[in-house]
């Protein structure tokens, strides 16, 4: 043929480091064809042949499928684009891969149950819409409905997850348990209790535009007694008790008696429930913000404290 050098498949296996079976199974389905045969029928190639085969195991190599390597090599598709959207599909699998060894490590640091593991496995997987599905759903339970949007809509922000695409085996074991925790249909009662009572607070507050977050209120007038170890019975927390149920009284527009008082330590007792704060270290976890500060004791001391002020 025109003084082209041809290769018998044996050459073209040695050219290529492919074997004879390998090319043969390329050149049945037509990826690799034959430029010629030789007398006794055995098929011949050229060295563009060989070319291709290289090119056809560099794709091979990479996780193409056939069909798409041979739209490929006849030009149907771009080699930029096939590489493109492999690449795209390489890092799903990527990120899969990365939370699966996540979740493996975080089963054998908690030397987790068989069921444990599958749900683990199960919760980690979700696709990123997946996730921010379920968590609206909790947020939706607990923050909406009747709510103002826009008093709520801070708030819904922060109790918002966002696990990395590169998550550290703690955020994904956080992400397990948060997901978990939002689930449990008597946590949501009691944030939505929560968010009932600050929205109740919100619309019968005296003072101009939103209050400020009473958990916030009581840290801001009872850290410095708890700091000085101020003994919650004793009369000198009188004064620091006096300042918070004046400034709550203020809030809601009520005057300072037995009721409001009583309503504020019940306001309080919901605050503590520890699934609350352990919501919140788990958020701080996933999110890579700082371990945000504990406060239950504060909010222990003022409840003891507005309970030894209570009428008998």
């Amino acid at each position: 043929m025109n003084g082209e050098t041809l290769y018998s498949i044996g050459d073209l296996a040695r050219r290529t480091g492919l074997t004879v079976k390998t090319i043969r199974f390329y050149s049945d389905r037509g990826i690799v064809e034959p430029t010629d045969r030789n007398p006794a029928g055995f098929r011949l190639y050229n060295i563009d042949a060989a070319a291709r085969l290289d090119l056809v195991r560099t794709l091979r190599d990479l996780g193409l499928d056939l069909s798409t390597i041979r739209k490929v090599l006849d030009r149907e598709l771009s080699l930029p684009e096939v590489a493109a959207a492999h690449a795209d599909a390489l890092e799903v699998q990527i990120r899969a891969l990365r939370l699966r060894r996540a979740v493996l490590t975080s089963v054998a640091k908690r030397g987790s149950s068989p069921e444990e593991m599958d749900l683990m496995h199960k919760l980690a997987k979700l696709s990123e819409d997946e996730r921010r599905h379920l968590i609206d759903d909790f947020l939706g339970a607990t923050l909406g409905g009747g709510h103002d949007a826009s008093a709520f809509a801070a708030i819904g922000r922060s109790l918002t997850p966002e696990l990395p695409d590169n998550p550290q085996p703690e955020q994904v074991e956080a992400w397990v348990e948060l997901a978990e925790l939002s689930q449990d249909s008597d946590f949501r009662a009691h944030m939505r209790r929560m968010a009932d009572d600050e929205a109740a607070e919100q619309a019968r507050s005296s003072v101009g535009g939103p209050s400020r977050d009473l958990v916030a209120t009581v840290r801001d007038h009872a850290a410095q007694a708890l700091a000085a170890d101020v003994d919650p019975t004793a009369p000198e927390a009188d004064q620091t008790v006096a300042a918070l149920t004046a400034h709550y009284a203020n809030v809601v527009g009520a005057p300072d008696d037995a009721e409001l008082r009583g309503r504020l330590v019940a306001r309080l007792e919901t605050a503590s429930d520890p699934r609350r704060e352990r919501y919140l270290e788990l958020l701080a976890v996933i999110n890579g913000w700082p371990a945000p500060e504990s406060l239950s004791p504060v909010l222990s001391w003022t409840v003891q404290a507005l309970r030894a002020r209570a009428p008998h």
